[in-house]
């Protein structure tokens, strides 16, 4: 199944599109408005300001039911753990349909605990189509997300890196930059190389 990409805008994150599946949320409702009557759920992968910042707008506008970890879920209405006060904003004030857990299925996706940048981060996996959208635990160009943020943790990162790194990922759709179409297994084997060196 295809992924549809909708890039980030200024220091908002990437959404995706997967089936009726919408990753992210941070994004302005308007540059979703057009898949509006497609989506029926909105899946976060992980409570950060810039992935959720407009998620209360879009489950409205799109009817969806929205899906987080469970150890993020609280981060929906924490400014501290959401980051929001960053971005000089409040946390989006909803809470979750959904909490989520390793090993669910949701759209055709599996989910993936990705603990390091927060404590409830998921990967969504399709074995079948090996595509990988990997939220702020692993990017493109072979770095990964920071783990100095509230409840942060660089071990977890490096373990859920490790995991990551068994799966034969082709496409690789992260929270921030370009995604890749093929070869996302190599980006993936290089943050985990750049994290075993001792890097941050």
């Amino acid at each position: 199944m295809q992924v549809r990409w909708i890039p980030e805008q200024g220091a908002l994150a990437n959404s995706y599109i997967f089936g009726t599946v919408l990753v992210d949320a941070g994004l302005l409702p308007m540059a979703i408005q057009p898949f509006k009557d497609t989506i029926d759920t909105i899946v976060l992968t992980h409570c950060h300001f810039d992935h959720t910042a407009h998620v209360k707008e879009i489950a409205h506008m799109c009817k969806a039911k929205v899906a987080i970890h469970r150890a993020d879920a609280m981060g929906l209405f924490e400014d501290a753990q959401s980051l929001s006060m960053h971005f000089g904003a409040r946390s989006p004030g909803i809470a979750p349909d959904i909490k989520l857990n390793d090993g669910d299925t949701i759209g055709g996706l599996t989910v993936i605990h990705t603990p390091g940048h927060t404590p409830g981060s998921i990967c969504l996996w399709s074995e079948a189509d090996k595509v990988l959208i990997s939220g702020d635990t692993v990017f493109t160009d072979g770095a990964f997300g920071r783990y100095d943020f509230p409840g942060g943790s660089r071990q977890a990162l490096e373990e859920s890196l490790d995991r990551l790194s068994a799966l034969d990922v082709e496409g690789l759709y992260p929270g921030h930059g370009e995604p890749v179409d093929c070869g996302g297994k190599r980006h993936i084997a290089a943050a985990r190389q750049l994290m075993k060196g001792g890097y941050g």
